[in-house]
């Protein structure tokens, strides 16, 4: 197991799917931008993707602790936080 702390800007949308014949019930993915051209593949599985789908949105800022598997996808084990952008101010 490879612990991960990763914070970054969601850069996709949030997708949510349902699995059959499985351990897990559901899935949420999305892609995490953690460098100036690093993308990361984060996943979350059951609760952790319910939660997921319902409160993040694309261009969250999110500080998450999760594990890194063998297909170099980072799989969440809890959220730390949910860093709204700041308005720029005309």
């Amino acid at each position: 197991m490879n612990l991960c702390f990763l914070m970054g800007k969601i850069n996709s949308e949030i997708n949510f799917n349902f699995i059959l014949n499985s351990k897990n019930i559901s899935v949420s993915s999305f892609k995490l931008k953690v460098g100036k051209d690093t993308k990361v593949l984060v996943k979350a599985y059951n609760d952790m993707a319910d939660w997921c789908y319902q409160n993040l949105a694309r261009k969250d800022i999110v500080l998450i602790q999760g594990e890194l598997n063998s297909n170099l996808e980072i799989i969440i084990t809890s959220i730390e936080s949910k860093i709204p952008l700041a308005k720029s101010k005309k």
